[in-house]
């Protein structure tokens, strides 16, 4: 109210004065509100009327492939916790059974069953036959009765680190020498002193492998193995020195080292053979003298195994020195290189190489490929394997056809060949021989799972002797076929064939019959060897089966050896056990 009337006063005193005057007070109370103060943040810039139009920028173009990423699920493992046991093993299995022409058969395994660290078992088989009279052409031959009788024991003991693997063998054959004929040679009758004759052989190996691992460790292998050969003593106490006796004797040391895509390796071995006849620079007779030999061999072989591209290509490159010490101390060095690559995924894998080695003959491994030889006077050289080329190519058809093709070319000084003996045609003696050998070879093989299974081998051969008109008792050309089929898992069927063309033989008589002169030796040409052999067996259960075994189906009385024929058709029938 007191502001209003003084404001009445104050306008009422302006209208009525003349002047003003030069100084007013006014004293009085008020509320005045002062506007807060903006800062302008825009810079000044000028104003145009025309307005640009903006410029488009485009970047590169490129390309980029869309990625994605899928996990897969995988399945996780099951136990089965069924109360269904393991299969139980059986230790035993036996083979008894008796053929024609009084063959009475035998065989036993003996095997461990499940364990992690020991595996030891035995296997020993024989047969025999009694009263066998072989005819051929109206021709009879002596008794070809023999006997064989095999024992081999093993043991191995595994562990992470190392193996340790033992094998004893024992063999003893006993046969006669049949291939006499009783109408012609009257000199030579059926006593016991003159026709028979009985191997025996004992001997055993040990292998120590140390195992390292298998990348950047070195592991190693130690094997040594010995082997006594005899023949059968003498009845008299004075004449035991002339029987044929054999000790062979080996050592071999081998390590190697892988690394990466290497692996380095090498072998020594000595191979040590010890032959006696008799006592040496003496005679028995005129027609059997002494002969003591002692033949050492020492091999050093040092290589590389290189892997590339995946382990597509393989490639060995080696060497084998070789020291001979025999009549004379003779070193030898052999090449030893291998070339193979795998081409899409295993179908195709060719391969190349060559490779050389000397080769120790001795009178066991001769029994072994034919058991009615005689030792004569210098019979037992080594045979330089001075190289073998060959080449080729493996791999699969399909998932059941598997192929190999190859071809080789060898050239052996010293090649073993039997003939005849001249005095005494019922026997055998090795001649030497250096001789070219080229063979061309072709597999094929068909699997149908644990049902069908037929394999199929075909070779040619071509020799070219220096001494000798033909490489004698030697193929040009032979076939093997096998075959096994399962018939519901109850009837097992199973084929062995071997057929053979192109051998020849040297003879004596230029009178025989197809006898041919060559380069001053006559040559009489063997019939073919086709010799099929057919196994059946009836499965009862696991356990107890029965078996037939039909030999020589196709009754070809062919000649093994000149005035050696085979026997005819032969069965035998028997059973199985597994206990």
């Amino acid at each position: 109210m007191i502001n209003k009337i003084l404001y009445c006063l104050c306008l009422f005193w302006v209208s009525t004065s003349w002047a003003q005057p030069d100084q007013i007070t006014v004293i009085g109370k008020g509320q005045r509100e002062i506007e807060p103060a903006i800062r302008l943040l825009d810079e000044p810039k000028i104003l145009d009327s025309i307005q640009s139009s903006p410029v488009p920028s485009y970047p590169m173009m490129y390309f980029q492939a869309p990625t994605y990423i899928k996990l897969d699920t995988i399945q996780a493992a099951t136990i089965e916790t069924s109360s269904e046991k393991l299969k139980k093993l059986y230790p035993f299995y036996t083979r008894i059974g008796i053929g024609t022409a009084l063959m009475p058969l035998g065989e036993l395994y003996f095997n461990s069953t499940r364990s992690r660290g020991f595996h030891y078992g035995l296997h020993t088989q024989h047969l025999s036959a009694f009263n066998t009279k072989i005819t051929k052409q109206d021709v009879d031959y002596l008794n070809a009765d023999f006997d064989r009788t095999n024992l081999t024991l093993f043991g191995n003991i595994l562990e992470d680190n190392y193996k340790l693997k033992s094998k004893f063998n024992y063999r003893n054959d006993g046969f006669r020498y049949y291939g006499a004929r009783k109408t012609i040679d009257t000199l030579l009758n059926q006593a016991d002193s003159v026709t028979k004759q009985r191997f025996q052989s004992v001997g055993g190996e040990l292998t120590f492998e140390g195992l390292q691992g298998d990348s950047a460790a070195f592991n190693y292998a130690i094997n040594t193995k010995y082997n006594y050969f005899f023949t059968k003593p003498f009845k008299a106490d004075s004449l035991t020195k002339w029987n044929n006796r054999e000790h062979s004797f080996g050592i071999n040391f081998s390590g190697w080292y892988r690394y990466q895509h290497e692996t380095f390796y090498g072998d020594l071995g000595i191979r040590f053979n010890g032959f006696r006849h008799g006592i040496a620079d003496s005679a028995l007779s005129s027609l059997d003298s002494g002969l003591v030999t002692n033949n050492t061999i020492i091999d050093f072989s040092p290589g590389v195994l290189t892997q590339m591209f995946n382990n597509r290509l393989k490639v060995e490159v080696g060497a084998k020195l070789t020291l001979d010490i025999y009549s004379k101390t003779r070193p030898y060095l052999y090449p030893k290189v291998e070339v193979k690559y795998s081409m899409f995924n295993d179908i195709f894998i060719p391969y190349v190489g060559i490779n050389g080695e000397l080769k120790q003959n001795s009178f066991r491994r001769f029994s072994e490929i034919n058991p009615f030889i005689q030792i004569v006077q210098d019979s037992l050289r080594n045979e330089n394997n001075l190289f073998t080329f060959y080449g080729g190519i493996k791999g699969t058809l399909s998932k059941r056809i598997s192929f190999n093709a190859m071809a080789s070319f060898g050239r052996h000084i010293g090649m073993g060949l039997f003939v005849n003996d001249s005095l005494k045609i019922n026997t055998f003696k090795i001649v030497y021989d250096t001789v070219s050998v080229m063979k061309i070879e072709g597999s094929l093989s068909y699997q149908l799972d644990e049902k069908l299974k037929i394999d199929g081998i075909g070779r040619f051969y071509s020799y070219q002797t220096n001494n000798n008109a033909y490489a004698w008792n030697l193929p040009q050309l032979q076939f093997v076929l096998r075959g096994n089929y399962n018939l519901y898992k109850k009837f097992y069927f199973q084929l062995d064939s071997d057929l053979e063309f192109g051998r020849k033989t040297l003879v004596y008589d230029s009178t025989l019959a197809d006898v041919t002169l060559m380069d001053g030796q006559y040559a009489l040409s063997l019939k073919p060897v086709l010799d099929f052999n057919l196994n059946a067996e009836y499965r009862y259960n696991s356990r107890i089966s029965a078996f037939l075994q039909f030999n020589n189906v196709a009754t070809v009385r062919y000649n093994r050896y000149f005035n050696y024929p085979v026997q005819g058709f032969q069965v035998i029938g028997g059973i199985t056990a597994r206990f």
